[in-house]
C-alpha cells in the first residue's frame, strides 16, 4: 500500500488543511483509496466548493418547472402531461489534451444526464471556443472537436441542431467545449438519482470498468502548463454504440416499477454515482468491488471507483426485481451485476476480498465538503480597458470593405462546414436546422414545438463580467421570441479561470449577478449547469464565459420564424432602438485591433422589445426575425439576406440618430430585431409595439441583387455571401 506523503496528498489534489479535515473526519489517517474517494468528492469539478456560495443567488422557480438544480439534468413541464429534460456541461481540458475522444466523450456524458432523468433526448447543441485563427493548433483542435462531437452524436441518433463558434486569442492554451442536450418525457415517469430503502440492491449496468479517465475529475480542476500530452492518460474513451444500448435498456426498463433510483457513472465514475445516490436518500450503501465488471487485468480497488470509464449507470431497483433487471439489459448485450445494496447508516462502505477497503460517512464527501467564499477584488487594469475614447478610432473609408471583413471574421463567418458534419434530421423532428437563431424541434402528436439555442459573447464578459452575463441571457432570450419561442427556462456552462485568483472570482461573482438580473427580468429560471473553473494555461486565464442554453415553447408549429428575408418586396422593419455600441464589439476588435469599452443592456426594454416581437411572430404577422447581435445591424442585415433557398437583396435607409456611421452600422447596441412583413401587416405590427411599449420603425425593403444602406454600403449579396460561407475554410487552410 502507498504510503501517504506530502507529495501524495499534492498529487490528489488536496491542500494540506483539506487533508487535515480528512483525518479529523475519519478520526484516523485515510488509507490510499479513501484518500482518491476525498479527492475526486472534493475536487472542484464535482464539489463547487468555489462556486457554491455564488450559484445559491440564482432564480430557480418558475411556473414551469418540475425539477430544478441538484439532479442529473433539469425539467420543465410543458403541457398536454409532456416535460423536457435539459442540461450543459463541459469538457474542457479532456477536449485540450485529446479533442476528439475528449468531446465526443462530452456529448456522451450530456445525453447520460438526460436519459437517466427518464427522457428520450431529442436534440443536442454545442458550444465551442478556440484560439486565434492564426495559432497553429486551432486547426488542430477544431477539426478534432467537431470530429468527436459527429462520431458519437451521429451513430447515437440524436440530431444536433445548432450551437456556436468564436476564436479568441485568450483560448489558445484552453479550448471550450460545451455540450447540451434536451430530451422529452411524461411528467408522471420522472426518475432520480436516489438511494432508498434499506436492502434494496444496488446495479452496475452498462459497459465495463477499465483504466481511462482515472482522476478525470482532478484534473478537470487544475490549471496547465506548457503542452498537456502528459494528462493523456485520464480522458476517456467512448463507445456511441455502446450508449445507443443503454439508452434503449434504460428507457425499456422505465416502463417497468423496478427503478427507485438511477444515476450516471459520469465525472468520478462509480465513486460520485454512488456517494451521490446515498447522499441525495439520506442512506449507506455497500459496495463489493469485486463484483464490478472489468475490462482489464489487475486492476485494484482504486482503479475501479476512480475509473471515468463511459457508458455505465448505477441503479437501486426493488428487492426482488434483481433477474428481472438483469434480463432486460442482457437482452441489449450489456452487463448488469449486483454490486451492493443500500444500509442504514449514512456511510459508503466498500468491500474487497471479504474485508472492508473504505469506509466514509457519505456527508462529509457531499453536504459537508469544503465551501470557500475566496477573496474576489475587480483587478486596477479593468479600468484601461474599459476606456474607449472614439476620437481615436477613424472611421472607414470603404464601408463595403468593412462589411466584408465582417462577414469572413470567424466569430460570425458561416458555421456550414461544422455543422454539414452533423446529422442534424435524424428522428426527422427538425423544423429548424443550423444556422439560424435558434433550432426548432417539432412535439410529435403535438402542434407544440420547442426552440433551443446557446449564447454568450465573452468579450462583453471581459470587458464587463455582470454586463456581459446579463446579455448572454438575453440574447439566448432574444433568439428564441426571434424563432416564435417563449423562453422557459435555461442551463449554463460557466467557464473561468482559476478561482485562486482575485480578480478570476470578481469576474465569477459578477457574472452571477448579471446572469440572475438578466433572469429576474426576463423570468426564466435557472434550472441546472455546471461550473469549469480552472481554464487556465500558465497563468493566462480565459474570457470568462458563461455560456447560458435556454429552451422555449412554440405554442403552434405553424407560426415560426427563421432569420432570413423571404420575399422580394417585403417591408423591413427594427423593433428596438439605435444606440451607441461600439464597446466590446466584432468591429472594434476586427477592424482597429483593440477589446476595450463597455457594453450595455437595458433589461426592461430588452423585456418589451421581445413581448413585441413574440407576439408578432405567434400572430404570424412577420416574416423574418433575426437579432442584431456580432456585427451590429449591417451584418444582421447582410446575414438575413443570405437565405439557403437563394439570396436576396435589401435596400435600406437608417436614421442616424446622432451616431456615428460606423456606430450605426456595427455597433452592437442591444434589444433590437429586424424583422420582414407584407406591407398590409404594417399597422399589426405597429399596434403590437405600441401595446408592449417597443420601439418599431420601418427601415427599408426587400429587393434587388445588392445590400444598400444609408448611401454607404452598396455592395451585391453575392459578394457578401461569398466572404460569409468561405472564411471558416480559409481558417482551416482547406
Amino acid at each position: 500500500m502507498k504510503t501517504i506523503t506530502d507529495e501524495v496528498i499534492k498529487e490528489h489534489g488536496l491542500s494540506a488543511e483539506e487533508y487535515r479535515n480528512i483525518v479529523k473526519t475519519l478520526g484516523r489517517d485515510p488509507n490510499l483509496l479513501e484518500l482518491g474517494i476525498f479527492s475526486v468528492m472534493w475536487s472542484e469539478h464535482c464539489s463547487y466548493k468555489s462556486s457554491r456560495v455564488h450559484l445559491r443567488n440564482f432564480p430557480t422557480k418558475g411556473p414551469y418547472v418540475l425539477q430544478g438544480p441538484g439532479e442529473n439534468a433539469g425539467i420543465v413541464d410543458i403541457g398536454g402531461g409532456l416535460a423536457v429534460a435539459f442540461k450543459m456541461e463541459s469538457h474542457n481540458h479532456p477536449s485540450f489534451i485529446e479533442p476528439y475522444q475528449g468531446a465526443a466523450t462530452g456529448v456522451g456524458g450530456i445525453l447520460r444526464d438526460i436519459f437517466t432523468m427518464g427522457a428520450r433526448p431529442i436534440a443536442s447543441l454545442n458550444s465551442l471556443r478556440f484560439g486565434s485563427p492564426e495559432n497553429p493548433r486551432t486547426a488542430y483542435l477544431l477539426e478534432g472537436v467537431v470530429a468527436g462531437i459527429a462520431g458519437y452524436g451521429n451513430c447515437i441518433g440524436v440530431p444536433t441542431v445548432g450551437g456556436e463558434v468564436y476564436f479568441n486569442d485568450s483560448y489558445n492554451g484552453n479550448c471550450l467545449v460545451n455540450v447540451m442536450t434536451a430530451g422529452l418525457l411524461r411528467k408522471d415517469r420522472i426518475f432520480r438519482g436516489t438511494a432508498k430503502g434499506a436492502g434494496n440492491p444496488v446495479i452496475y449496468v452498462g459497459s465495463r470498468t477499465g483504466r481511462d479517465g482515472i482522476h478525470g475529475a482532478t484534473m478537470a480542476s487544475d490549471v496547465f502548463g506548457e503542452g498537456g500530452e502528459e494528462r493523456r492518460p485520464t480522458v476517456q474513451v467512448g463507445d456511441p454504440f455502446a450508449e445507443k444500448l443503454l439508452l434503449e435498456a434504460c428507457l425499456e426498463l422505465f416502463k417497468t416499477d423496478f427503478v427507485i433510483g438511477i444515476q450516471d457513472m459520469g465525472a468520478a465514475g462509480l465513486t460520485s454515482s454512488s456517494v451521490e445516490m446515498a447522499s441525495r436518500g439520506n442512506m449507506g450503501m455497500e459496495i463489493d468491488i469485486d463484483r464490478v465488471p472489468r475490462r482489464e487485468e489487475g486492476m485494484t480497488a482504486y482503479e475501479v471507483m476512480l475509473s471515468e470509464s463511459q457508458e455505465r449507470m448505477l441503479m437501486v431497483v426493488r428487492k426482488g426485481a434483481e433477474e428481472e433487471v438483469k434480463k432486460i439489459f442482457r437482452k441489449w448485450d450489456l452487463e448488469a451485476e449486483v454490486i451492493g445494496r443500500v444500509v442504514e447508516g449514512n456511510s459508503i462502505r466498500i468491500f474487497e476480498g471479504g474485508a472492508t477497503a473504505a469506509e466514509i460517512p457519505v456527508a462529509s464527501l457531499t453536504d459537508d465538503a469544503p465551501v470557500y467564499n475566496r477573496p474576489a477584488k475587480r483587478p486596477s487594469s479593468q479600468d484601461s480597458i474599459n476606456r474607449l475614447d472614439l476620437k481615436s478610432i477613424p472611421e472607414p473609408s470603404d464601408y463595403n470593405e468593412t462589411l466584408l471583413r465582417l462577414m469572413s471574421s470567424g466569430n460570425i463567418a458561416s458555421k456550414e462546414w461544422i455543422y454539414r458534419q452533423y446529422d442534424h434530421m435524424v428522428r426527422t423532428d427538425t423544423v429548424v436546422c443550423p444556422g439560424s437563431d435558434a433550432a426548432v424541434i417539432r412535439i410529435k402528436g403535438t402542434d407544440k414545438a420547442l426552440a433551443l439555442t446557446v449564447d454568450c459573447n465573452s468579450r462583453y464578459c471581459y470587458l464587463d463580467p455582470f454586463t456581459g452575463g446579463a446579455i448572454a441571457v438575453a440574447e439566448a432570450a432574444r433568439n428564441l421570441v426571434a424563432s416564435g419561442a417563449r423562453p422557459i427556462a435555461i442551463t449554463d456552462c460557466l467557464n473561468f479561470g482559476n478561482p485562486e485568483r482575485e480578480e478570476v472570482m470578481w469576474q465569477f461573482a459578477e457574472a452571477i449577478m448579471g446572469i440572475r438580473e438578466a433572469c429576474l427580468t426576463l423570468g426564466v429560471p435557472v434550472i441546472g449547469g455546471n461550473v469549469s473553473f480552472y481554464n487556465e494555461t500558465s497563468g493566462v486565464s480565459i474570457h470568462p464565459t458563461p455560456t447560458i442554453g435556454m429552451v422555449g415553447l412554440v405554442e403552434d408549429i405553424n407560426c415560426r420564424a427563421t432569420q432570413w428575408f423571404e420575399n422580394d418586396g417585403d417591408l423591413i422593419a427594427l423593433i428596438g432602438e439605435n444606440s451607441a455600441g461600439l464597446g466590446g464589439s466584432e468591429y472594434l476588435k476586427i477592424v482597429h485591433g483593440r477589446e476595450a469599452g463597455l457594453p450595455s443592456i437595458d433589461l426592461r426594454n430588452e423585456k418589451r422589445v421581445q413581448e413585441a416581437c413574440l407576439k408578432a411572430v405567434r400572430e404570424c404577422i412577420i416574416v423574418s426575425a433575426h437579432d442584431a447581435s456580432e456585427g451590429g445591424l449591417a451584418v444582421a442585415l447582410a446575414e438575413a439576406c443570405l437565405n439557403p433557398k437563394g439570396d436576396l437583396g435589401a435596400e435600406v435607409k437608417i436614421d442616424a440618430g446622432g451616431l456615428r456611421a460606423d456606430d450605426l452600422l456595427f455597433g452592437e447596441a442591444q434589444s433590437r430585431i429586424v424583422v420582414s412583413l407584407k406591407e398590409k401587416d404594417l399597422d399589426r405590427l405597429k399596434g403590437v409595439c405600441a401595446s408592449a411599449g417597443a420601439s418599431v420603425s420601418v427601415i427599408g425593403r426587400v429587393t434587388g441583387g445588392e445590400l444598400k444602406i444609408n448611401g454607404l454600403i452598396k455592395i451585391p449579396v453575392s459578394a457578401v455571401g461569398k466572404a460569409w460561407r468561405g472564411a471558416l475554410r480559409g481558417i482551416l487552410k482547406k
